[in-house]
């Protein structure tokens, strides 16, 4: 993916893109000139400035009167979403405090899109204690093809908390991805075994990923169904191939 790519998937605008990275490309400079290597209007510009210098992205000096606009060192960036991450870390207990009533655990819920399903892996992560397990079946690299950055991330998290994974995959399919983790075991169904989903299973839950244009998956948190997900898993284990 490219550069552009990367910094919108974080949530950047097109024009504060094209902004930050002529400032990273050409040093100090007034909004007139910078406007001019952009390419775009001046309006458009400063409120690219503006937001990024918010962020802590662009500083500001005067020299002659004149406002001259500088890049943050690219490091800031990853002050910037540990800032965001502390902050929301400081909201959730005062959003738990809303709750006046207990209310009863979803048992099934439904995601769609690549948030959704980014929502899930994450769930994935949270649920599953430090040293903990769990089980994949039907994966066929839709991950890494479809997401590869959060699939990175995804693993590098699962790698950190010394998560262990095992996964059944048909024969004949590249490893990629999740099952290169060194925390990974692999064994194999038949070829002639196929299945339009992935299917997660852990703590007492089941995460069902259906890979279709537009991805849509379901969490079903249910610890009779879970294990009985879990004894098919362990059946096909048994019965699967190195």
């Amino acid at each position: 993916m490219t550069i552009e790519m990367e910094l919108r998937g974080l949530d950047f605008t097109d024009n504060e893109i094209k902004v930050y990275i002529t400032l990273l490309r050409i040093g100090s400079v007034r909004a007139g000139k910078l406007a001019q290597e952009c390419r775009l209007e001046r309006t458009s510009t400063y409120n690219a400035l503006k937001r990024l210098s918010q962020q802590g992205l662009v500083s500001t000096v005067t020299e002659a009167n004149r406002k001259v606009f500088t890049a943050a060192e690219p490091d800031k960036l990853i002050d910037m979403f540990k800032e965001k991450e502390e902050r929301a870390a400081l909201l959730i207990p005062q959003l738990e405090q809303l709750k006046k009533f207990e209310r009863e655990v979803e048992t099934i819920q439904k995601f769609r899109g690549f948030a959704g399903i980014k929502t899930v892996l994450n769930d994935v992560l949270r649920t599953c204690s430090a040293g903990g397990e769990y089980l994949i079946m039907g994966s066929e690299g839709q991950l890494s093809e479809r997401m590869p950055t959060y699939a990175r991330i995804f693993v590098a998290r699962k790698d950190q908390k010394r998560i262990r994974a095992r996964i059944l995959i048909r024969e004949g399919v590249v490893a990629t991805g999740n099952i290169r983790s060194k925390f990974t075991k692999v064994r194999h169904v038949p070829q002639e075994v196929i299945s339009p989903a992935v299917t997660n299973i852990y703590g007492d839950k089941i995460a069902i990923i259906i890979w279709s244009e537009t991805p849509e998956a379901i969490i079903i948190h249910n610890a009779d169904t879970a294990k009985t997900y879990r004894s098919y898993f362990e059946f096909m284990w048994k019965h699967g191939s190195h």
